[in-house]
């Protein structure tokens, strides 16, 4: 594919996806926008991304969106389930995934950015949030397409303070990494859905081909 480079938008399956990396012959793409609302498990249970109701929704009916064409060009990841870096909650086993959720670490270190200095060596006043003043908060605000630029918060798979919340970005850019509740969530009234679930933008690695085609 000529051009294609990281910043760069394509469409695949139907939606519009920015490009986060590539290497060799692949792509790691996350959708534009939060494509819906859903919640990250189904009850208020602990739980990590291994065994959460969205990882299994993602990776079934989410997936199966997809023409057999199109699964033959997603690549199947292993994906690093780390422990919360403020919190020590657990992050769980690491999983093998068709689509999966950005965690604390890509979103703050790798592809929006680097905001690293806020993840590794926060100051003693930092308890929930990074930094509302952060210059790469704008490039991880996202909302829903065609809203006339409403924004939402949308999930990541890693843990937050405890195993019944999840990391999330708010509605700014700036990561609640304390995490918001599981089933429902806390952040923001309710939306699309009728209550405070969570934007989800899938992300996933395909292979690269001139049949995907880029704008």
């Amino acid at each position: 594919m000529k051009h294609l480079e990281i910043g760069s938008t394509l469409m695949f399956g139907g939606l519009e996806w920015n490009v986060l990396d590539i290497k060799n012959d692949s792509a790691l793409i996350i959708t534009k926008h939060i494509i819906e609302q859903h919640a990250y498990h189904d009850a208020y249970v602990d739980v990590t991304w291994e065994n959460c109701a969205l990882r299994q929704y993602l990776n079934r009916d989410f997936y199966n969106r997809f023409s057999d064409i199109e699964k033959q060009k997603i690549i199947p990841t292993q994906i690093e389930n780390l422990d919360n870096q403020w919190y020590g909650t657990k992050g769980g086993l690491d999983t093998v995934d068709y689509v999966f959720l950005l965690s604390i670490e890509e979103v703050a270190c790798r592809y929006f950015g680097d905001s690293s200095g806020n993840l590794y060596h926060p100051r003693k006043n930092k308890r929930y949030w990074f930094e509302r003043k952060d210059a790469n908060n704008p490039k991880r605000s996202a909302g829903f397409e065609g809203e006339d630029g409403y924004v939402w918060w949308w999930w990541l798979r890693s843990p937050g303070r405890n195993n019944i919340k999840a990391v999330y970005i708010h509605g700014d850019g700036n990561i609640g990494i304390q995490g918001n509740n599981i089933f429902k969530g806390n952040v923001g009234g309710p939306f699309r859905n009728g209550d405070g679930q969570g934007g989800v933008r899938p992300a996933l690695w395909i292979k690269l081909n001139n049949e995907i085609s880029n704008k």
